[in-house]
């Protein structure tokens, strides 16, 4: 046999049997305030927990509200602003362009406002009078903002800002840059319900995602499997994080428009993106809007769909998706309504 041929053979023997040793490999801990989870498949233990780990820690270091020292905790307490690191500068700028595209619904200058509502990092449990909200949105608004020469500036003294709208998702982008780094093209990495997906299984079966949205009591449940191979998936949900007043719930979303929570049909909006930070910064912008805006918003950007789950006038739960998502669902009959 020729060599050249007998070298091409062995090639293929070892690609092949490569292939076939692809085995689940599992990472979960905790960051963010929350649980992570990692599945990837590889031939070995490739990625670690430390790994993981000491990256979410710089993320945290960049943009936490929750700990101190940290650079977006720096910018806050400034009158002018902040020199930026690579983490924060990269939401920054997609924070600006999300912004710009919905109108100013996505805003990160919400800040005062979550906090003022008694849901950020200082515990407050006496709601904001009309007078303190209309002070606050004084300070409200993007346009507070700019960007230059890698400076975060403060175009008025009392701005400050909060990421968590859409750093969740960056973290997971990130997670899935590290398993790239490391030679891992099969994975599921999920963070506090954001997922970014690379597949298939090494079966050539695609990832199936859980679907979750609240039943007709409130309480959540899986309504649908999604069958993905690329890309990432992220909710936004006023069902799990509220405040109860009386009878009525006080979403932790906030209207930066109007400086109150969020009250509308909506109860929560899964959005699938090509990236984490593309769908996490949408997810909560169409929170915000009523469903039929919100279904044409999504319909006129390719690169979104979009699963919602809403309140009928009746007040019964329903949902309905995007045309693109719909193409994502597996059908079964243990998920419909």
């Amino acid at each position: 046999m020729p060599y050249k041929l007998l070298f091409l053979l062995i090639t293929l023997f070892l690609g092949f049997t490569v292939r076939q040793e692809l085995k689940p490999y599992k990472i979960s801990g905790y960051a963010q305030g929350t649980d992570y989870a990692i599945t990837y498949y590889a031939s070995d233990s490739l990625a670690t927990k430390q790994g993981i780990d000491s990256l979410l820690n710089e993320i945290d270091l960049s943009m936490s509200l929750y700990k101190k020292g940290t650079l977006i905790n720096q910018f806050n307490a400034s009158k002018s602003g902040v020199k930026l690191d690579h983490f924060m500068s990269a939401v920054l700028k997609r924070s600006f362009e999300i912004n710009q595209d919905t109108k100013g619904v996505f805003d990160i200058t919400v800040a005062p406002l979550v906090q003022a509502w008694g849901f950020g990092p200082k515990e407050n449990r006496t709601e904001p009078d009309p007078a303190t909200i209309k002070s606050i949105l004084a300070n409200v608004g993007m346009q507070n903002l700019k960007l230059k020469d890698g400076r975060l500036i403060k175009l008025k003294p009392a701005v400050q800002i909060d990421l968590n709208g859409i750093a969740q998702g960056y973290s997971v982008d990130l997670i899935a840059a590290y398993l790239n780094q490391k030679g891992i093209k099969q994975y599921v990495a999920e963070l506090g319900g954001e997922i970014r997906i690379a597949g298939p299984k090494p079966d050539g079966q695609p990832m199936k995602i859980g679907i979750e949205g609240p039943d007709k009591d409130g309480t959540p449940v899986i309504r649908h499997i999604a069958a993905i191979n690329t890309g990432a998936i992220t909710t936004s949900g006023n069902y799990r994080k509220f405040h109860q007043s009386g009878k009525k719930k006080i979403s932790h979303l906030i209207n930066p428009k109007t400086g109150y929570p969020l009250d509308n049909e909506m109860i929560s909006v899964t959005v699938y993106a090509n990236d984490a930070i593309t769908a996490d910064g949408y997810d909560n912008a169409l929170m915000a809007m009523h469903l039929k805006e919100a279904m044409a918003f999504v319909e006129r950007h390719k690169n979104l769909e979009a699963y919602f789950v809403y309140h009928k006038k009746d007040g019964t739960v329903a949902d309905t998706l995007t045309t693109g998502f719909k193409k994502l669902i597996i059908p079964s009959p243990q998920f419909k309504n």
